[in-house]
């Protein structure tokens, strides 16, 4: 078995509330405050107790290995050449359990069943060698920014936010949509009120289970830095050379990531208006994953664990974000069964300020890692079914006996 986390964490946020920081940890009622404590800073020693909480019962497991990487926030690009390296050390791997997803919410075992994709890279135009005054350019010189809106127009649909890519969607596989509408049931208006909104803000559809899918298997686009804007107090009367913005796009679970990023390059860079100078340089892309069809016997553990732990049935969602180690894995080890899970629920704030992990949470999953662990031994230690005779042309017919008792 190969249990996995990471240790590495986002770039720091401003915005955490007083008495809170990145680098101090926080202990307030039953969360634990602090940069990447959820993501993903207490993976490692949830699985190493649920290793240990096995042996001090002296309940048997199979052999485990504990991988902790150190790059999964920079898109795992190194992890393929160490796990080659290990490949002897780890194995043959019939179970991965990873320690790095969400929770719908704090009431029960939450399984991943998917993760987006993601395609990241840097969006540059430049239309001058320096800033100059808008006074003198404005009207002449084209605008760096409405240039780089207009460039983004390609991709996104302003007004919807929908992707118009169409080689970034894909077919919604029926038991995904099936269950989509599931998970919407199960959480309601926690769907929603899980995020900090400001007040009279809508969501952008209404219907729960479409926004189920719409954050599991719908490509969308965020801007999340910029370059060559300086701070409302330092901006002057000037038409600035370039602008720059770091674009992410999360693609479907099944979407082939290095084609979208080349195709979101071609788009991006193809006949510039007014000439300008555009340049999209992609970071590596990480490619989603689709959970391979549940075995009967860890689908029983998940359900048992959670009604053990939790005391409700175990439940299982999409995720909307990515973890490219899943995908590499899958191809490595494509008869392996996956239990992809975490503590990342309602405003535990993931990247951001203010993140926090909920104790009992962290425990109630360490518990039912527990019992997984424990649920494969099991099932290693049945008898093999017996092989099946090959055929040999027709059989006589028995003879009719006598019923007995």
């Amino acid at each position: 078995m190969l249990l996995y986390g990471h240790l590495d964490k986002q770039p720091e946020f401003t915005g955490w509330h007083e008495g809170l920081g990145p680098w101090q940890p926080v202990l307030r009622d039953d969360r634990l405050y602090g940069r990447g404590s959820a993501d993903d800073g207490y993976s490692a020693f949830a699985a190493l107790t649920a290793i240990e909480a096995l042996q001090a019962r002296e309940l048997p497991h199979s052999r485990c290995v504990v991988m902790i990487e150190a790059c999964e926030e920079s898109g795992s690009y190194d992890l393929p050449a160490y796990v080659e390296h290990l490949s002897d050390r780890i194995g043959d791997v019939s179970l991965v359990i990873c320690l790095d997803s969400g929770c719908g919410d704090y009431e029960r075992l939450w399984c991943t069943t998917s993760l987006r994709g993601v395609v990241t890279g840097d969006l540059r135009v430049s239309v001058l060698q320096e800033g100059v005054h808008s006074g003198d350019a404005s009207g002449i010189v084209p605008s760096s920014f409405r240039i780089a809106r207009q460039l983004i127009a390609r991709l996104e649909d302003e007004r919807t936010g929908q992707i118009l890519l169409k080689q970034l969607h894909v077919t919604i596989p029926a038991d995904r949509q099936r269950q989509a509408k599931a998970t919407a049931r199960v959480l309601g208006k926690q769907l929603l009120a899980s995020y900090p909104w400001l007040p009279g803000v809508q969501p952008m559809q209404r219907d729960p289970g479409a926004l189920v899918l719409a954050r599991t298997w719908k490509p969308t686009l965020s801007v999340t830095g910029v370059e060559g804007i300086p701070q409302l107090r330092d901006a002057g009367n000037v038409v600035r050379p370039f602008t720059a913005f770091k674009l992410s796009l999360r693609v479907p679970p099944t979407c082939d990531a290095a084609q979208a990023s080349v195709r979101v390059k071609q788009a991006l860079e193809k006949a510039p208006p007014y000439g300008a100078h555009v340049e999209f340089v992609p970071d590596a892309p990480g490619q989603g994953w689709n959970a391979p069809e549940l075995a009967p016997w860890l689908e029983a553990a998940l359900r048992a664990a959670s009604r053990v732990a939790f005391g409700k049935d175990a439940a299982f969602l999409g995720e909307g974000g990515s973890i490219p180690f899943m995908a590499m894995l899958g191809q490595r080890f494509p008869r392996a069964q996956f239990l992809i899970t975490g503590v990342l629920g309602p405003q535990s704030n993931a990247h951001g300020p203010n993140e926090f992990l909920h104790l009992p949470t962290a425990r109630r999953v360490t518990e039912c890692v527990a019992h997984v662990l424990g649920a494969h031994q099991a099932r290693a230690r049945e008898p093999a079914p017996r092989p099946k005779r090959k055929a040999r042309g027709p059989r006589p017919l028995p003879r009719k006996r006598k019923a007995t008792r």
